[in-house]
């Protein structure tokens, strides 16, 4: 079996979906309060990094189990009808898992878009995310 280079995949895979810069993201947020807005990325980076004020957490290992409605993991936050936005930190996972859910036509709703490096740009200053409060799950 030849390994691929994921890189490579990864920038296959962007050329098919939607990607959103952070300011697209803030800006679709504004206009559909109803936006589901996730972070896959594994909840040690979201402990250490923060996240984005909203976001819901579902780890890209558990991103299918959790939306298909016939999944005893099944979140009750993923709908057909309602946009669905992933991110992650480079956005590597994010393509990936978006691809994916357009290729089965995921039950998770409108899965068409990832939020293209949203944690390096944080962490330089200029993302969105924010610190975790103490105590804060």
């Amino acid at each position: 079996m030849a390994i691929r280079n994921i890189f490579d995949e990864v920038r296959a895979v962007k050329r098919d979906i939607e990607n959103l810069t952070i300011e697209q993201m803030k800006s679709e947020r504004e206009a559909n309060p109803d936006l589901l807005l996730l972070d896959i990325r594994e909840i040690q980076e979201r402990v250490d990094l923060g996240t984005i004020p909203g976001a819901l957490h579902a780890p890209r290992g558990m991103l299918e189990f959790w939306a298909d409605p016939a999944s005893v993991y099944y979140r009750d936050w993923f709908r057909e009808d309602r946009r669905t936005v992933l991110f992650c930190a480079a956005g590597g996972r994010s393509a990936l898992a978006v691809s994916e859910a357009k290729r089965d036509d995921s039950d998770a709703g409108d899965v068409r878009a990832d939020v293209s490096g949203a944690g390096y740009e944080s962490q330089g200053g200029g993302g969105p995310y924010i610190a975790r409060e103490q105590g804060e799950e």
